[in-house]
């Protein structure tokens, strides 16, 4: 039987479409939304959320309009407004409606070498405007082979999450993403998820305090599919998914998010 920590209220279903979609996608993805079954829907406690390109946030919050289906974003700048070519802010996406948004997700890292202590900056500043961060951490394989994966995301915990008062704790969601697993179809076991969640429970009550750890939902994101989502959704610090390829087709989300 699923269990759940007390304090622990909602079980998130985070879709991240990347650079991906279109138009015409968004359309359709609504209308394949609508047409579920109603009990696609009934899972108390559970939330579901799409995080498109930013071009996409108006397209997409009023496509989905109607349905429990929560906006959110997929990057931001820490700055309120400034000579920053190309970036979004915070506020930005707040008139936009986003209610969530991404920070720290390791395409980010890697690929336009963001830092620790930046994504900290990016993750303040969307909680300052009533967003909730998801924040994404997590080891590559060659980290885990050498068995440092405990060790690589505390110090990204550490990194990102210091000087956070308690709004901002309280409005953090946490995704471990193991890179390895992130569109290549490989997953971390169950165990191996449950590891690592635990784990970072555990440093977060030792940071924050044993209720305020209990309050942050803690997500897994690598390759999740209808298939293993309910195998790794069964583990007691497991609390939702940052869904990646799967969340591009509604039929396959809806197909996770049933297993919340």
């Amino acid at each position: 039987m699923r269990q759940f920590h007390p304090r622990i209220m909602d079980r998130w279903i985070v879709g991240n479409w990347k650079m991906n979609g279109s138009a015409a996608d968004i359309s359709a993805y609504a209308e394949e939304l609508r047409n579920a079954d109603a009990k696609s829907w009934t899972r108390p406690g559970a939330r579901m959320a799409v995080c498109p390109p930013f071009p996409y946030l108006t397209a997409v919050r009023q496509a989905l309009q109607g349905l429990p289906v929560r906006l959110g974003a997929q990057n931001v700048h820490p700055a309120a407004h400034g000579a920053f070519t190309g970036e979004v802010s915070a506020g930005m996406l707040k008139e936009l409606g986003a209610e969530l948004c991404i920070v720290g997700h390791s395409e980010r890292r890697t690929l336009f070498h963001e830092t620790d202590a930046f994504i900290g900056e990016k993750g303040r500043a969307v909680a300052a405007a009533g967003i909730r961060p998801i924040l994404c951490v997590g080891e590559t394989l060659a980290q885990r082979e050498a068995g440092r994966q405990l060790e690589v995301v505390q110090a990204q915990l550490e990194g990102a999450l210091a000087g956070w008062d308690g709004a901002a704790r309280a409005a953090l969601l946490i995704a471990y993403e193991p890179v390895w697993a992130i569109g290549t179809g490989r997953t971390a076991t169950a165990a191996q998820a449950q590891e690592m969640h635990a784990a970072i429970r555990a440093w977060l009550a030792a940071q924050w305090g044993s209720a305020a750890s209990r309050s942050v939902p803690l997500l897994y994101g690598g390759s999740v599919t209808a298939q293993n989502a309910a195998a790794l959704f069964a583990e007691l610090d497991v609390n939702g998914a940052l869904v990646g390829g799967a969340s591009l087709k509604a039929g396959s989300f809806l197909g996770i998010f049933q297993h919340a």
